[in-house]
């Protein structure tokens, strides 16, 4: 059996004891089952149902279901648990601590910089992220969430809540379309200014070897996800040098406003629309990026540069914007010659 392990919130009990979790004022109105899943951080959810259906869970020592409301105030009666062996790992194996540049911060979330190349969390074969990393850097912090993700590849703007008020209001003004999200993206070719409109289901499906990947579909498709992507003309980049045989029409630096938040929606609607992004390895121009990263360009050129929402305690309307990292900003500036 595997270990047992306490709420971090808690003094360390001794192996196999019963613990006691008061819910507070942030938790109130949340369906027990999903309390749970997110205070057992590593407890396979079957067995969170399990000891919740057995009557071990208990609320001020009474019964309760796993649809049932908890309230501030409440004591959870928590039997001895155990972990999955991915987190048991976890924890064996902690995520080095690290900071990020931060470009907005107060008590109910924060805004950072992430550098592409980095993961927003583990899984899929990255044993940390972004937020593991923050979790470690701020062992005070009551609660770090991540409110939406980005490609690894992908560098700009993320937000993380500090609290769970704050997490649910932010990622409904996303569920819900209500935030603007803008892109640069630096794509093949000449981008035509009429096309202002990507309007197109997605479709998901997996390679061979299991790794994820999304296409174009029809509307036909039921499995095709509603997507729309606005993008507009910033600027028209001509080929470096050496590479006019290859970019006849140059590079177009693009805004793209995404309407809806689709895996890798942005790559793919500008790839099936023959203008893929530059140094994107799943969508892109395979022979463009090898002789774009030989001139200087080592990444994808995809930066969440914008982004408009509503504060989720005031409400007031504010505006994030990240420059371009240094790495990008060389290629969205016409001029001849090799960048580095």
């Amino acid at each position: 059996m595997s270990p047992e392990f306490p709420l971090s919130q808690l003094p360390t009990p001794p192996a196999a004891a019963v613990r006691h979790l008061t819910v507070d004022e942030e938790s109130a109105g949340q369906r027990l089952d999903n309390f749970l899943i997110r205070e057992l951080k590593g407890v396979p959810k079957t067995h969170i149902y399990r000891i919740i259906r057995s009557g071990e869970v208990r609320r001020n020592k009474g019964r309760v279901g796993a649809d049932d409301r908890v309230q501030a105030g409440d004591v959870l009666r928590i039997p001895p648990i155990r972990t999955s062996e991915r987190a048991e790992e976890k924890q064996l194996n902690p995520a080095p601590a690290r900071q990020f540049p931060v470009v907005f911060e107060d008590e109910a979330f924060l805004a950072i910089d992430k550098p592409a190349g980095v993961a927003v969390h583990g899984g899929s074969g990255v044993s940390f992220g972004v937020i593991e990393q923050m979790r470690q850097a701020r062992p005070d912090a009551r609660l770090l969430e991540l409110v939406h993700r980005l490609d690894r590849e992908t560098s700009g703007l993320l937000l993380i809540a500090k609290k769970k008020s704050a997490l649910k209001a932010l990622q409904d003004q996303f569920r819900e379309r209500e935030t603007g999200k803008t892109y640069l993206a630096l794509v093949k070719g000449a981008w035509p200014a009429k096309l202002k409109v990507l309007d197109q289901p997605l479709h998901k499906y997996l390679l061979a070897d299991g790794e994820r990947r999304v296409k174009v579909t029809t509307k036909e498709d039921p499995d095709g996800m509603h997507s729309v992507s606005l993008v507009k003309v910033a600027a028209r980049i001509p080929a470096p040098s050496g590479l006019a045989a290859l970019l006849p029409e140059g590079l177009s630096l693009l805004e793209v406003t995404i309407k809806t938040g689709r895996t890798h929606q942005i790559r793919v609607h500008l790839s099936n629309a023959g203008h893929p992004i530059a140094g994107d390895d799943k969508y892109g121009d395979f022979e463009l990026n090898r002789q774009l990263a030989r001139a200087g360009l080592k990444r994808m050129f995809l930066h969440a540069w914008r982004l408009r929402l509503n504060h989720p305690v005031t409400n007031a309307s504010i505006e994030f914007m990240s420059e371009l990292p240094a790495e990008l900003k060389a290629w969205a500036q016409p001029g001849p010659g090799k960048r580095d």
